[in-house]
């Protein structure tokens, strides 16, 4: 073969080459885009099932949690950076245990709460907190309003996003503190690490995966039983135009042996699905 064959059959194997590879993935960024008045009404489930076994019995603790959270933005400055109030409008609570039965409230009822559900009532429509946060997401500014318990998966409205375009693949990490304590037992300042991975663009929305990864080493098992509700995976979809993410969905199911002696176990299955309205 002549030289000039040569170079015609290799241009023509990098032509051919150049047109089977796939197209390289399109940037994009992500940015919150919060307008001062905006209302997101977001619809939240929440599910729970708690298995624990102590001397050979079992006791298993059901709960669902149907609830509308909503969150209101007050003000926007120069830099874009938003204050939120968020508040709980409606909520409807069920338990069922495997010795005392199924007990069920709705705020929507004119029946009293229930033992323990006292406090619900009068935390309804007003606001519960007050956020500052840029348009990446990080929270520069955080006042609780009304006592309330720790969220075990964060805030929704305030999903942490990467600096600059990233393309489909990108990876960034958020490291995190988590404080798990025993009553009248040990505590632990444990820290975690969530990893969001920007998996699909398509139709002007993003996927975004997410999971936990616990980095300093547990060795109580009462430690770790505490720990489970708060090691989470999931989804999140992000509509890019809007700048806002409009659905999560994230869960657990994990199990602890030993945590009351040789013969105790936990397991602990959850999950929770929140959807802007």
């Amino acid at each position: 073969m002549t030289a000039v064959a040569v170079c015609l059959a290799l241009a023509g194997s990098r032509a051919r080459a150049t047109e089977s590879a796939p197209p390289t993935p399109e940037a994009v960024t992500l940015a919150y885009r919060f307008q001062k008045g905006d209302r997101i009404d977001m619809d939240v489930a929440h599910r729970a099932l708690t298995e624990t076994t102590m001397n050979g019995t079992t006791q298993t603790v059901e709960t669902m949690t149907d609830s509308m959270k909503t969150w209101r933005v007050v003000a926007v400055d120069e830099a874009g950076r938003a204050t939120l109030e968020h508040s709980v409008d409606d909520v409807t609570m069920t338990s069922r245990t495997s010795d005392r039965g199924e007990v069920r409230w709705s705020s929507d009822s004119d029946a009293a709460p229930p033992p323990g559900y006292e406090s619900v009532r009068p935390s309804l429509g007003v606001p519960l907190s007050r956020l500052v946060v840029d348009r990446a997401g990080r929270v520069v500014e955080r006042q609780e309003l009304r006592p309330s318990p720790p969220s075990s998966t964060g805030d929704l409205v305030v999903v942490p996003l990467p600096d600059g375009p990233v393309a489909p693949g990108a990876e960034w990490t958020i490291p995190q503190e988590v404080v798990v304590e025993v009553p009248n037992g040990p505590r632990k300042v444990v820290r975690t690490r969530l990893r969001y991975r920007l998996d699909t663009v398509a139709d002007g929305i993003a996927t975004i995966r997410v999971d936990t990864t616990v980095l300093t080493p547990v060795d109580d098992p009462r430690l770790e039983a505490r720990l489970l509700e708060r090691i989470w995976d999931g989804e999140i979809r992000f509509d890019l135009e809007a700048g806002r993410v409009l659905s999560r969905r994230t869960g657990i199911d994990r199990r602890v042996v030993g945590f009351g002696g040789p013969e105790s176990s936990v397991r602990y299955k959850a999950s929770l699905e929140e959807t802007v309205r």
